[in-house]
């Protein structure tokens, strides 16, 4: 048994409930790996669970879904993974706001040598949304147009830079007149405010009055009616996330209109499968290998200092790309 230092939350509220606390963690069982961390992901999914707004970790409990760290030991019959492999992952069973942890080995990915920790433990599962909603959820071709909300957000600006690199028309919306020219540089033919009265016009201009053909939204109750309108007939909109608040319940008769489709796709349902999941992983790493993403600098804060990391992002003057570093 070892002793460890992680993050415990034991109540919903403010960045002020993330506690540094010392705990046990076990010798890996067959089937499991310890690991210490070098590089912890914090994402608006950690801010979700800390507030209660979703209410998916029990408590008392470790927040966090993914990280970096090193192999310190192997369960017994280990064969594939060794002492030393840096590995990263991501669970929906969360303990990620640790310095070491016991992990199952179907949740480890070996991590290429050229791909620092600190890229993968901000990006890593923002990657794989990306590859699910270009590839999983929607099969998208160089001859559509599709519009990003949140253009220039963590997500959003991997989704845009990634959908430019083959050849789609990409639409974007964002916040403030500064995000417009970012945007653009993410790889957006076009980007919009989202207060911009004229939207709905320019988009009609855009596509000869037919409409986008998707929407990846991510922001969920502020951009959701804006969102179905820009759709084309038959068009399909992709709701992955809800920033503003969850989307209000709609009508089927509201879809009948334009015979529209809507997703809401969990990036942990599309890679319940291990090796889809490695599959999916290695791809991305490819992708960060030949493409150059462009990606703020990432900000880093010692693992107890996670409240400050939350409010920095909370705040969103942090670029989007934080991790802890126990």
């Amino acid at each position: 048994m070892y002793k460890a230092s992680a993050i415990v939350l034991r109540e919903h509220g403010s960045p002020e409930k993330l506690k540094l606390d010392t705990i046990n963690v076990n010798n890996p069982n067959q089937g499991e790996i310890f690991i210490s961390q070098t590089a912890i992901g914090v994402h608006f999914h950690d801010i979700y669970v800390r507030t209660g707004l979703y209410k998916t970790l029990k408590l008392p409990g470790i927040p966090g879904v993914e990280a970096v760290g090193k192999i310190e030991q192997i369960g017994k019959g280990e064969k594939e993974f060794k002492e030393g492999d840096r590995i990263a992952y991501i669970t929906s069973d969360y303990g990620a706001y640790a310095s070491h942890r016991v992990l199952n080995r179907n949740l480890a990915i070996k991590i290429p040598e050229n791909i620092s920790d600190e890229l993968i433990a901000t990006n890593f599962s923002r990657a794989l949304t990306v590859k699910m909603l270009l590839e999983e959820v929607t099969n998208i071709n160089s001859n559509k147009i599709i519009l990003v909300t949140a253009a220039s957000g963590g997500v959003g600006r991997l989704l845009c830079q990634w959908a430019s690199f083959l050849n789609i028309t990409v639409l974007g919306l964002v916040s403030n007149k500064e995000k417009v020219e970012l945007a653009r540089s993410y790889g957006c033919k076009h980007a919009f405010l989202y207060d911009d009265k004229n939207f709905l016009d320019h988009i009609n201009d855009i596509t000869n009055g037919k409409g986008v053909d998707v929407v990846y939204d991510s922001v969920g109750l502020d951009t959701f009616d804006l969102s179905m309108e820009s759709l084309k007939f038959c068009g399909h909109l992709v709701n992955f996330g809800q920033s503003s608040g969850p989307v209000k319940p709609l009508t089927m008769s509201s879809l009948s209109k334009k015979s529209l489709t809507i997703t809401r796709p969990i990036i942990f349902h599309y890679i319940r499968n291990t090796q889809k999941y490695r599959t999916m992983s290695n791809s991305v790493f490819e992708y960060m290998k030949n493409y150059s993403f462009k990606i703020p600098k990432a900000k880093c804060y010692n693992l107890e200092k996670a409240s400050k990391a939350h409010e920095v992002l909370e705040s969103r003057t942090g670029g989007g790309c934080i991790y802890l570093e126990p």
